[in-house]
């Protein structure tokens, strides 16, 4: 069932399976979640992100509850992005060192690291990816090189190089950039540290994926007596989907039998999955074009495939948004109502919580509304996935009428 309005459209998942495909579900289990989050806990300067309850909100709204995992507060970084970075560089030495990450702390990785050759880490990113591989690699006294597809901020190629890392902006979009860098990574043995897949090209985007469940296992733990079962909807944004079904997988291993219902959003121009789960096939499909949002970090056409099975076999709805619905998301985070926590978004962070609203306090999205049982007993989780990245972007909007 598809429906539509002039900010954004919705379609339900004609895919969706009755639970997570086995292999997939492995990939997610209680023991990994534990692997990763005992590995940040080891970071220098790890702390849980805060997870922010607005109640204020949710009674202008009319539902039981909001929640946002702020995750601009993540190492200093701004993004949550960090996570996966510096997991998969941990995993990649811990299989050439043969050691159990599950049982290995941060310190002792790097000294054991020291001993062999420094490795040249490559990623395409729109920003806050990249970012945090050079955090990562500089920690552990690796080297980074760093490509921004065509249109990316210069403020976010300089907070990359911050870090140690050379940053180069590509004259392609994001995906075809992506191919290019993983050619030259081969032809110049670097490790190709990208957070999409392909054959022959899963292993250290599966690291990245697990590295983000460390926001689930937080959750979990910050609810305390509010099980996560209790949250009814989860509205996740997506690019090339390494995020969204990490965290979709992750919530759904922990519940299987009571997962809440799973809403991805993404930009209207570099909607990929909702084109995926659009198409009768069942397989992924790209997206091509210039893909043109202020949305950096969502600008991405191709689906990783991985992510795709994930959210084709667990999610509900796919929804389409404009970028004035993002927009809305900065300024509501930003302006709070009364004593509700002020949260800093940037325009891929604030997506989930503008789709929110604008389905809750608008009379043309009744029908959207109730498609997705949205009613006053609702508690809905967002993440809030980036802080002011395009800091001078930020200003205009949310300081601007």
């Amino acid at each position: 069932m598809k429906k539509q309005n002039k900010t954004m459209d919705l379609i339900q998942n004609k895919h969706r399976a009755s639970e997570l495909p086995t292999h997939e579900a492995e990939h997610f289990s209680n023991e990994k979640l534990e692997k990763s989050i005992h590995f940040h806990s080891s970071l220098p300067g790890y702390k849980a992100t805060p997870l922010e309850r607005l109640d204020n909100l949710a009674k202008h709204l009319n539902v039981g509850a909001i929640y946002v995992k702020d995750e601009s507060k993540r190492f200093g970084l701004n993004a949550f992005k960090g996570l996966g970075g510096i997991f998969a560089i941990a995993s990649y030495f811990a299989r050439k060192l043969d050691l159990d990450l599950s049982k290995t702390d941060f310190q002792k990785l790097v000294d054991r690291a020291s001993s062999l050759p420094k490795v040249t880490f490559a990623t395409v990113t729109s920003g806050n990816h990249g970012r945090g591989v050079a955090w990562a690699a500089k920690l552990f006294n690796q080297h980074a090189r760093i490509y921004l597809p065509k249109g990316s901020s210069t403020s976010r190629s300089d907070a990359i190089k911050e870090y140690g890392a050379e940053a180069y902006l590509s004259e392609l979009n994001y995906d075809d950039t992506v191919l290019r860098v993983a050619k030259m990574a081969a032809k110049n043995d670097w490790v190709l540290l990208q957070d999409t897949a392909w054959e022959g090209n899963e292993e250290i985007p599966l690291d990245i994926m697990q590295g983000y469940t460390t926001i689930v296992s937080e959750i979990v733990d910050q609810l305390g007596s509010e099980p996560l079962h209790n949250i009814t909807h989860v509205f996740l944004q997506a690019g090339v989907g390494s995020f969204a079904a990490a965290i979709a997988g992750a919530i759904y291993q922990l519940y299987p039998k009571k997962s809440p219902k799973i809403i991805i959003v993404e930009p209207r121009d570099a909607g990929c999955f909702y084109q995926s789960a659009l198409d009768d096939s069942g397989k992924p499909q790209r997206v091509q074009g210039k893909l043109d949002t202020m949305m950096a970090g969502l600008a991405c056409g191709e689906p990783n495939p991985l992510a795709w099975m994930i959210l084709k076999s667990i999610s509900d709805y796919f929804i389409l948004a404009d970028d004035t619905i993002s927009a809305k998301g900065m300024k509501i985070l930003g302006n709070p109502l009364d004593d509700d926590a002020k949260i800093i978004s940037g325009e891929s962070g604030a997506i989930p919580i503008g789709v929110v609203h604008e389905i809750l306090s608008h009379p043309k999205n009744r029908q959207i509304q109730n498609e997705l049982q949205l009613d006053k007993t609702s508690k809905i989780l967002v993440i809030n996935t980036e802080g002011d990245t395009d800091p001078d972007n930020y200003h205009k909007i949310v300081n601007h009428p």
